[in-house]
């Protein structure tokens, strides 16, 4: 694992009879599959139909208010997010915890009660764990017993076994004794932020890769980052000044209107006013939006990417006239609040504090109108931070992404398609294909270089050894 600091964009290779490649979409993936291919020498073009870069993880201003749309984090054992980070020298403004440690608040329980702690300890696995599970208030100890059980049952799971992502991780949890108690105040306190789906509504495949790979493979694997900056500072001008550097000619507010194969063997891509050839395409754009540009013969039944469900996650953000919360961060139980955290500094708030929640899962919650999402949050907010009873709120608003993920529902994993298609030289990228992955920026990362990795081989080039670091790593 890199140490966190700044690294140097690799030297450029020499583009001596150069190949070109497109990349349509400029989300995380798609930044991803443009740098490596970049960095292998091809002439690349990037192309995005909004007016920056980022995909789902950008921000807006609102205001003097810099605001992410989102709450994003990632662990330790994101190597290949960590790997974008450097790429784009961008991982010391989006440090790592040292150690994991997470304030569980239970409103449900008597004041002075209310605080528990998961963290971990020096240790091998899963011994890194045992000290916090053992003192976590918000379960009993026969309930904690049977936990450990469970865990090691998780660990001894095949994450190659098929039939894994056919069964629910709900149903499995059930019988193999976890009460529902002990979903809602650990596995769902996890699971919820990391597949935006509670449990019994979770391929039993995704959510064992997330805690084998979280909290069962490592003992810093589950360390939690966050950027300190807002998202668009990374995922848009550090990303456009590394693309910028690497030679990819970037053009945003550009839409793709078809992708087809041209005289020559290679790919036209057509948008306003301008048709670009090139010798690889990648799509790295939503499920939908990639089956409207797919060529006929692409995949064998494309309509699968229609039946990839999407998720929704609501972010609540509030402005309080003074500080109410001393924590950066912290999770909640007996409440419809999930995640808060202190957004204040990395949005250039001068006095105060701003608080955003982040809400997976958010179904019940997605449509409501702001004055009911206020009268049921600020409520809720006051119950857990004492400190906001006597505060005025300054603002109130949200940010809704209805489909802010695809769902992990069981059955998911044979509908997401790896990189390669049946057309030579057009591939796919996104955090919904088949990485292994939940819709994470991990899984954003992975695909692109993926994608990049399947052009390069197409074409006979050499892969760049900084790209697969992170598979070292991990």
């Amino acid at each position: 694992m890199s140490d966190g600091s700044p690294h140097p964009a690799p030297a450029a290779t020499p583009r001596t009879a150069a190949r070109s490649a497109v990349v349509v979409g400029g989300g995380i993936a798609g930044t991803t599959a443009a740098l490596a291919l970049a960095d292998a020498g091809l002439r690349v073009t990037l192309l995005e139909g909004r007016p920056r870069l980022g995909g789902l993880a950008f921000s807006f201003q609102r205001g003097e208010l810099t605001v992410d749309n989102g709450q994003h984090v990632y662990l330790r054992c994101c190597t290949a997010y960590h790997w974008f980070l450097d790429r784009i020298q961008g991982a010391a403004l989006a440090p790592l915890q040292d150690r994991l440690d997470v304030p569980v608040v239970d409103v449900a329980k008597p004041v002075g009660r209310r605080l528990g702690r998961l963290r971990r300890d020096p240790l091998p696995v899963p011994l890194h764990l045992g000290r916090s599970l053992a003192a976590y208030p918000h379960l009993s100890l026969a309930e904690r017993a049977a936990v450990g059980r469970a865990a090691l049952a998780l660990k001894g799971l095949d994450l190659a076994d098929p039939t894994l992502d056919t069964q629910d991780f709900g149903g499995w949890l059930a019988a193999h004794g976890q009460s529902a108690r002990a979903i809602e105040a650990l596995w769902d306190l996890v699971g919820v932020a990391t597949l935006n789906a509670v449990a019994g509504d979770a391929s039993l495949g995704l959510a064992a890769m997330v805690f084998k790979t979280g909290l069962l493979s490592d003992p810093g694997a589950a360390d939690i980052g966050w950027a300190r900056v807002p998202l668009g500072e990374l995922h848009d001008r550090l990303a456009r000044k590394a693309l910028d550097s690497a030679g990819v000619r970037t053009e945003v507010r550009t839409r793709v209107t078809s992708v087809s194969t041209n005289d020559n063997g290679g790919w036209s891509v057509r948008v306003p006013g301008e048709t670009l050839s090139a010798d690889a395409v990648v799509l790295a754009v939503p499920q939908r939006e990639a089956h409207d540009l797919l060529p006929p013969g692409a995949l064998d039944a494309p309509e699968r990417l229609l039946e990839i469900g999407t998720a929704p996650i609501l972010n609540v953000h509030v402005v309080y006239d003074r500080k109410v919360l001393a924590r950066p961060f912290f999770a909640a139980l007996g409440t419809p609040v999930q995640w808060v955290f202190d957004r204040t500094d990395a949005s250039g708030l001068r006095s105060g504090q701003y608080l955003a929640l982040s809400q997976s899962a958010a179904q019940d919650d997605i449509d409501r109108p702001v004055a009911e999402l206020r009268a049921r949050y600020l409520p809720e907010l006051e119950r857990l931070i004492p400190g906001t009873r006597a505060a005025e709120v300054e603002d109130f608003f949200v940010t809704r992404e209805r489909t802010a993920t695809f769902a992990p529902a069981p059955g998911v994993g044979r509908l997401r398609p790896g990189a390669r298609t049946k057309a030579p030289g057009l591939y796919l990228a996104g955090a919904w294909t088949a990485t292994g992955w939940p819709a994470t920026m991990e899984s954003a990362v992975r695909s692109g270089v993926s994608a990049a990795d399947a052009v390069l081989g197409a074409l006979g080039r050499p892969r760049p050894r900084h790209l697969f670091e992170f598979e070292e790593a991990a």
